[in-house]
């Protein structure tokens, strides 16, 4: 196997997507100067007005009054993300930048992390549709790499499997709540896999892309292959697997990854596709439910958003779980409950639907109206019965009431 497949590599599609050219090649060893400027400029686009069939699908109006994701942290382990376009200003943390030492993250030359982010946090703007799903997170940028898979080559720097192990780390300690990862390596990497242990140890919500070669030999995709990592494969506007998106025991659930609306660098949006613009949808969800029960652990979260999925076709694995559903994973009452005994009045700390609590009172008060209907109606149908046995039997003996004194 080639030493390059090691590396980690954005899991985004065609870069034309992205950006409108493939980002250039540069050695790994050159630096670029520390100011937040890129050698090679994206072309700027305009935005998007009509309304992403994502979010007609999430409908986050019916979100934003239980959850926004607000004092959650979300690290975008990714190209960096612009803290310059208009619906991501104030929302990025600065963050580091282990592709070109100095800067802290809030630099992207590739696009692709402005996107992920944008799906995350993105704010409501008048006069544009698109925001993300937890517009009162925090992005906190890690730059790791401007890689992506361009016509079925790898195109551009990426750090190597040592650095992205470390950028997991510099999340956890930085107090990342949830880590997007929509990166992906195709070697088991040990420094890796000990980074994931590391998060999972602390706390924190893993959500990784399930990679986009099911064509190219489907193969095994890290860091969302290992255990606590919620592994993410992508579906269209049909509900149908992206033809892309690969299968097998590592994809947990799917979510929306084609023709999928995010922000641009600099301003407007663009349409992207693969599972790395399915991932933030999932990690956005943990944002949710974060802030919403803040008192579970990140594998009750991770339990939950598996727990509450639509059902989906489970066709060689490629739906895990079957599809992201962010209302019923904050909404929903059962699994994902706080570990450890508790008395029973802390039961009711399991936030029901308002909707809800009022259909089940609706149904108590008409299962109490049919009981008693019924007891009635089995009083009288008894009445009936005993005179209709009593009273032949008196006319038979010449019984008649007493008379009156």
């Amino acid at each position: 196997m080639s030493r390059s497949i090691a590396r980690p590599v954005l899991a985004g599609l065609a870069a034309t997507l992205l950006t409108g050219a493939a980002a250039p090649a540069v050695a790994a060893g050159a630096t670029l100067p520390e100011a937040p400027t890129c050698a090679t400029p994206l072309a700027p686009v305009r935005p998007v007005t009509a309304l992403p069939w994502p979010q007609q699908r999430y409908e986050p109006a019916r979100l934003a009054p239980l959850a926004t994701g607000t004092g959650v942290t979300v690290a975008v382990v990714d190209s960096g993300v612009d803290r310059a376009h208009p619906q991501l200003a104030g929302r990025v943390l600065a963050g580091t930048d282990l592709l070109d030492p100095g800067g802290d993250g809030r630099r992207d030359c590739a696009g692709h992390g402005t996107g992920v982010a944008s799906i995350i946090a993105a704010a409501p703007r008048p006069g544009v549709a698109f925001h993300g799903l937890a517009p009162g997170a925090r992005i906190l940028p890690v730059r790791v790499s401007e890689q992506q898979v361009v016509q079925g080559r790898e195109s551009g720097r990426t750090v190597s499997a040592r650095e992205f192990a470390r950028a997991i780390r510099w999340a956890v300690d930085h107090d990342a709540d949830v880590v997007n990862l929509s990166v992906v390596l195709y070697v088991d990497d040990p420094e890796v896999r000990s980074a994931v242990r590391y998060a999972v140890g602390r706390d924190v919500v893993l959500v990784a892309a399930g990679g986009n070669l099911h064509d190219s030999g489907n193969p095994r995709p890290f860091p969302a292959a290992y255990d606590g990592v919620l592994g993410v494969g992508a579906i269209g506007a049909d509900g149908g697997r992206a033809a892309f998106s690969q299968t097998g025991p590592y994809v947990d659930l799917v979510a929306p990854g084609s023709e999928v609306l995010a922000a641009a660098p600099g301003q407007g949006h663009h349409r992207v596709e693969g599972t790395s613009y399915a991932t933030p949808f999932v990690a956005a969800t943990a944002a949710l439910l974060r802030q919403y029960r803040p008192e579970l652990t990140a594998a009750q979260v991770v339990e939950r958003i598996v727990a509450t999925t639509d059902p989906a076709p489970d066709a060689g694995g490629g739906y895990g779980a079957g599809v992201l559903n962010p209302y019923r994973a904050v909404t929903e009452t059962g699994g994902g409950r706080p570990a450890g005994p508790r008395a029973v009045a802390a039961l009711a700390d399991d936030r029901a639907d308002p909707a809800l609590v009022a259909r089940q009172a609706r149904r108590a008060a008409a299962r109490d109206r049919a009981l008693l209907v019924g007891a009635v109606i089995g009083t009288t149908a008894v009445t009936v019965v005993l005179l209709a046995v009593a009273l032949p039997r008196g006319a038979r003996r010449r019984w008649r009431p007493a008379e009156p004194v």
